[in-house]
């Protein structure tokens, strides 16, 4: 049982609700029902009383709920008492970040963050690898895909469609896919992830969701090659559109086939505990969620992707 858990236990008693409670803490709903689980079964009592569409306090959770606010007042009265500027923004952002969206996107906005915050120093770990927060020293991660681990915090930054983009040059040569069912006379450039080669590409459309078996030969476990690839004329990616903003808004690829839309994902800061979300990793969250929703605008203003995504 972690102290956090019990800040949790209070939220799910205040809302009645496990959902409303992760939302308030800004976690994940698995994450907080994780929480409640602990602390259950370090009392070795059940404090909530479920029901298929409610939840209410038990006796034992009526009992215990008073005095865990008591204890944890006093511990955040203690804590206050031994912080001496609770605004000072400080210390080392230990940050993992993905090849291409690292590289090209987010260091020039930690840059910019380092600036406004000049008493921060930046430790960036650029790699599309799986993270292991311990073992690669890092205290933040910034990463596609909405966390699977129940243990992790996280905070959603933004929806992020994909996009298939190719040169205007390569499409001239080679012919603009209109339908999925196209591709097959088209080159993929393709993402490797684990020696497993990310060649079957998913689009929805009107007529529902198409498979397509790619050809190509072109693969790599680094990101950023992929969209080097897909700029220097090679063939056709599937890529986020923050990854391949630049060269969207620059005109240096377009986006084709845009009645089929590829799987979509979503971009998370992601921690390993409650400890790792300090006043900076708070700030640069208000950052990220800033600056990519600049970006997403801006795709829209030129009719790359859907206002939706904003929802």
């Amino acid at each position: 049982m972690l102290l956090e858990d019990l800040q949790v236990i209070l939220k799910v008693a205040e809302f009645r609700s496990i959902t409303a409670a992760a939302s308030n803490l800004d976690m994940r709903t698995a994450t907080a029902s994780a929480a409640v689980k602990r602390v259950e079964q370090a009392l070795g009592l059940d404090l909530f009383i479920r029901t298929t569409r409610h939840l209410r306090l038990s006796a034992a959770g009526e009992r215990y709920i008073p005095q865990c606010q008591q204890a944890l007042a006093m511990l955040e009265q203690a804590k206050q008492t031994m912080k001496s500027d609770d605004d000072t923004i400080d210390g080392e952002l230990r940050i993992a970040l993905s090849s291409d969206l690292g590289r090209n996107i987010v260091i020039p906005w930690l840059d910019e963050f380092m600036q406004t915050h000049t008493q921060l120093s930046l430790r960036a770990n650029i790699s599309d690898s799986n993270i292991d927060f311990y073992r690669d020293s890092v205290d933040i991660a910034l990463r596609y895909g909405k966390p699977n681990d129940a243990s992790m915090y996280g905070f959603k930054i933004c929806n992020v469609p994909r996009v298939l983009c190719a040169t205007q040059a390569y499409l001239d040569e080679q012919g603009t896919p209109i339908h999925p069912h196209d591709l097959a006379a088209h080159k993929g450039l393709f993402y490797q992830l684990q020696d497993i080669i990310k060649d079957v590409w998913v689009f929805s459309g009107q007529n529902g969701e198409f498979k397509v078996k790619m050809n190509g030969c072109h693969a790599t476990n680094d990101g950023d090659l992929v969209r080097r690839w897909c700029v220097s004329g090679k063939g056709l990616a599937v890529k986020s559109c923050l990854d391949m903003s630049n060269d969207l808004l620059a005109g240096n690829v377009v986006s084709v086939m845009q009645d089929y839309k590829p799987t979509p994902t979503e971009l998370w800061l992601v921690c390993p505990s409650r400890q790792s979300i300090t006043p900076a990793v708070r700030l640069l969250r208000d950052a990220f969620r800033e600056k990519s929703t600049t970006i997403l605008k801006a795709l829209i203003a030129k009719g790359i992707i859907d206002e939706s995504v904003l929802n």
